[in-house]
């Protein structure tokens, strides 16, 4: 089993298109080596051109004529929060829903404070379902930040009784017209000195938003921000993960990147148990893990018959 190979293009209208990165001539990639011609793109093997609208072909430039049926396939697409996506369905469904730009991220707006990337080797089924485990924040994200990237819940740095992270949330799927592939986890987070000493609180509300993107509004006494998360599988059982920050311009620079830098050290803390764990199909939960159960059958909605499957693993999941 194989991945998807895209050739992503801006045409002179600046309109984005993404066409399959092979040209059905002979081959080639057309991706590599190949040329924008105003909102088409030009083969680098014969110069074949294909239109970004549908992907037909254009022009042929030793042929009379052009076939009707020479054409790539057409995927759809969107620019939106500084993000290419592309709708994938394993049926060749047409796009049921729609990603809204937010309003912070227009020109001169909000302000763009930096990035994190990180590879996991896990099934993009697993990482969101981080928000709906609740009980994982104060085991693993307890512990001082001083920690870094690590599980270690001993030693000074760690904390231990003169500072933690502590953490309280709730898992939601949304639903309503053009609502059901959303869910919002409501986070609110401390760090306090000796149990007692709130320095620092902040309000997120995270939106999972189809089966891999992620919106985070967070809300501190220092100003709001929001975090843009994207999953994308590159590969059978790995993952790209991305985030993206913007905050308010009232929000001091050190600060924004103080919460950057957290988030990543907490994320590294999390993809120590993606890429060690495996998937249980039936775990042994408690009532106060109900959040899980409720999350797997909403992400159940992005499977589909025809769904890609990873040989015959004992699991059963898909990547």
């Amino acid at each position: 089993m194989t991945g998807e190979n895209f050739a992503v293009f801006r045409g002179e209208s600046g309109e984005v298109y993404v066409l399959d990165a092979y040209c059905p001539h002979l081959g080639a990639n057309m991706a590599v080596g190949g040329c924008v011609k105003g909102e088409s793109l030009e083969c680098p093997f014969h110069a074949w051109r294909f239109g970004g609208k549908d992907g037909q072909c254009v022009a042929i430039p030793y042929a009379e004529k052009v076939p009707e049926f020479a054409k790539a396939r057409r995927w759809h697409s969107v620019e939106v929060n500084s993000f290419i996506f592309v709708w994938y369905h394993a049926q060749n469904e047409e796009p049921t829903w729609k990603l809204s730009a937010l309003p912070q991220l227009a020109p001169s707006q909000w302000v763009y404070r930096g990035r994190s990337e990180f590879y996991i080797s896990a099934h993009i089924q697993e990482i969101p379902e981080n928000g709906a485990d609740v009980a994982h924040l104060n085991a693993i994200h307890g512990p001082s930040l001083l920690a870094g990237g690590t599980l270690s819940t001993s030693g000074f740095l760690a904390g231990g009784s003169w500072a933690r992270h502590l953490w309280t949330a709730t898992w939601a799927a949304q639903t309503g017209p053009n609502e059901g592939h959303k869910a919002i986890l409501s986070l609110v987070h401390e760090f306090r000195l000796f149990s007692k000493f709130a320095m620092i609180k902040m309000n997120v509300n995270a939106v999972q938003i189809g089966p891999g993107y992620v919106e985070l509004s967070v809300d501190t006494t220092f100003g709001k921000a929001v975090i843009l998360q994207s999953v994308t599988p590159v590969g059978p059982l790995l993952q790209r993960v991305i985030h993206r920050m913007y905050a308010a311009p009232s929000m001091p620079a050190p600060f924004a990147n103080m919460i950057m830098l957290g988030e990543a050290i907490m994320f590294k803390r999390d993809i120590i148990v993606w890429n060690h764990k495996k998937f249980e199909d039936r775990p042994l939960l408690v009532r106060e893990d109900k959040a899980i159960n409720r999350y797997r059958r909403w992400y159940s909605q992005f499977y589909s018959e025809n769904s890609p499957r990873l040989g015959k693993s004992p699991d059963g999941l898909d990547w």
